[in-house]
């Protein structure tokens, strides 16, 4: 971390909205394509982002520097997005009602209406293989941290968030065999 970046949050923790407001606009970048990848809607993505925000504005001064900013700064945008995902559940009888089988049969191209579907489809059968295993695949291979910088953020072992992707990536392989589909 740099040192003005240390500066502007020490000053933000102290008070300074005008701090609070450059810390806001030099990470809301992070924030928002972290939410988008964790829900693939682009409005579902700014209402955690914007959530993140107020979330970040009452709980800042508990960031005590002991980690990387960015890792302190993703599991606070993940408990955003899993409360955000709790409090939607109604709603998703709206969503795609057969993730699975979405995984199996499309093949979107990109940039599509079908690509954000085919994304909500792989979190939601990703994020049903139980706790944890969707964080470790945006941390991982949505972001391109390593297991090492993805376990310090989850706070779990290094060997625990490699387990959750090898995990992931043997029942694709599972599925491709039953398809009869290659890579």
């Amino acid at each position: 971390m740099s040192n003005a970046q240390r500066a502007l949050i020490e000053a933000a923790q102290a008070g300074d909205r005008q701090a609070f407001a450059r810390l806001v606009d030099t990470e809301y970048a992070v924030i928002y394509r972290f939410a988008l990848k964790w829900c693939g809607v682009v409005e579902d993505a700014e209402d955690i982002a914007q959530q993140a925000c107020i979330k970040l504005a009452a709980s800042l001064g508990q960031f005590r520097f002991e980690s990387a900013f960015h890792t302190w700064l993703y599991r606070l945008v993940i408990n955003c997005a899993k409360d955000w995902q709790q409090s939607q559940r109604r709603h998703e009888s709206n969503r795609v009602s057969d993730p699975q089988d979405t995984l199996i049969n499309a093949r979107p191209a990109p940039g599509t209406v079908e690509t954000s579907v085919f994304l909500q489809a792989v979190l939601a059968w990703v994020a049903g293989l139980g706790e944890g295993f969707k964080e470790a695949v945006l941390l991982v291979l949505g972001e391109g941290l390593t297991h090492q910088e993805a376990a310090r953020i989850l706070d779990v072992k290094e060997s625990t968030v490699s387990w959750r992707i090898h995990e992931v990536r043997k029942r694709i392989g599972q599925w491709q065999e039953q398809s009869g589909s290659g890579p």
